[in-house]
């Protein structure tokens, strides 16, 4: 490792630190998820190491807590990361020219929105600071999910159940700043509230379906009309980035 690359891994790991400490506490809150699942202490690390997605991983152990197929869990997951393949195409134009192929595929296996970000915010996709930035970020979050399953095995059910509803708590932090912000994502959410309900529980056809196959079809369908309904401008989407 060059000089040059010894400085830039150092950088990367003073900025992902401060990242790793927020997946730290976010982590903890699906360790409970994923002990209601089943999971112990040692899946739900690995679970966090191949995924690091809170999305993802949260529809994941939705999926296996409701006895979900590999099929599902897998389309699932893929359709709730999706974002991430959007990413990576935008990083992707970001390397200098002459990168090697293994360094663009190692950035883009720790590819999270907080990474992208640190990512952007530099003139271009430097491998070792975002190798510095996810060794010292993702281990967090992998322990985090740890942590959250052993305490979920010591604690009381009461207090594990307690425990649970900060699962709820932090997906409200992530859609409430963009619902307040975009009226489309408030009536995307508005609309999956109401429709995941009615599929449960009013629809004849869906309420035969498994929750897994609820989930997948409801998110794909809900995407795609308002993708077709509003669309996202060059210019809107510029400005977000």
């Amino acid at each position: 490792m060059s000089k040059q690359h010894a400085k830039e891994f150092r950088e990367g790991m003073r900025d992902g630190f401060p990242i790793g400490l927020g997946y730290l506490a976010v982590a903890f809150s699906l360790g409970i998820a994923a002990r209601q699942a089943g999971l112990n202490a040692v899946q739900g690390f690995v679970a966090s190491l191949l995924s690091i997605a809170s999305a993802g991983e949260y529809a994941g152990f939705t999926l296996i807590a409701a006895h979900a197929s590999y099929a599902e869990i897998a389309l699932g997951t893929l359709v709730t990361n999706a974002r991430y393949l959007l990413m990576s195409t935008a990083l992707s134009q970001r390397f200098n020219p002459n990168t090697p192929f293994i360094h663009r595929i190692g950035v883009g296996l720790g590819v999270t929105d907080e990474l992208f970000g640190l990512a952007i915010a530099r003139p271009q996709v430097q491998p070792f600071y975002q190798y510095g930035a996810m060794l010292s970020s993702i281990p967090l979050w992998c322990i985090g999910t740890s942590a959250g399953i052993v305490a979920g095995e010591l604690l009381p059910a009461s207090v594990v159940s307690a425990l649970s509803v900060s699962l709820y708590g932090m997906f409200l932090a992530v859609i409430m700043p963009a619902a307040r912000a975009d009226r489309v994502v408030l009536a995307c959410v508005l609309v999956s509230f109401a429709a995941s309900y009615a599929a449960a529980h009013l629809i004849p056809l869906t309420m035969a379906w498994s929750s897994g196959t609820r989930i997948i079809v409801l998110t794909v369908v809900i995407a795609t009309v308002a993708a077709i309904v509003c669309p996202v401008s060059r210019e809107e989407d510029d400005h977000a980035a």
